[in-house]
């Protein structure tokens, strides 16, 4: 139920994100930003909440981690401040140091499924990866990288 306690505190967050996902032909075109994170935890550990910003795009998005006690699983809920509405759920657990979390979605107007990664990689350090796929499942594609930095006063909280 603890697993994402190693994310609470503040971060700094390179990001690194594909600039045309599921396009026809693939396209390799990646787009780098910075972000700031802050990292909350609710419910003992068995949630947490963070608000990131985005200073060079001009906006912000907001998770929610929620810990199902009878599911024995994370699922975890995006909003951004672009659309104000949270997106549909991701749902899986941590096996050591990596999560891994399904969902479906829409892109482009098409249903296609969500994978998102995280990985802990030392107390001052964590990678997130997100993948799409739009042949349900049968192949994906790396489109948005997060690698997480603790900032020098974001000690866990």
């Amino acid at each position: 139920m603890n697993d994402f306690d190693f994310l609470h505190g503040t971060w700094q967050v390179a990001n690194r994100r594909l600039t045309a996902p599921l396009a026809e032909p693939a396209a390799d075109t990646w787009e780098e930003f910075p972000g700031l994170a802050v990292v909350r935890p609710l419910f003992g550990g068995a949630g947490n909440i963070d608000e990131i910003d985005f200073p060079t795009l001009g906006r912000q998005g907001l998770t929610l981690r929620l810990y199902d006690h009878a599911a024995k699983e994370w699922t975890i809920h995006w909003s951004d401040s672009r659309t104000g509405r949270l997106d549909p759920p991701m749902a899986g657990r941590f096996t050591g140091d990596r999560g891994d979390f399904h969902g479906d979605d829409h892109y482009d107007g098409r249903p296609i499924r969500v994978h998102f990664v995280w990985r802990r990689l030392g107390p001052d350090t964590a990678r997130w990866e997100q993948e799409f796929s739009a042949d349900g499942g049968r192949s994906w594609e790396l489109n948005w990288t997060m690698d997480l930095t603790r900032t020098a006063d974001g000690a866990a909280a």
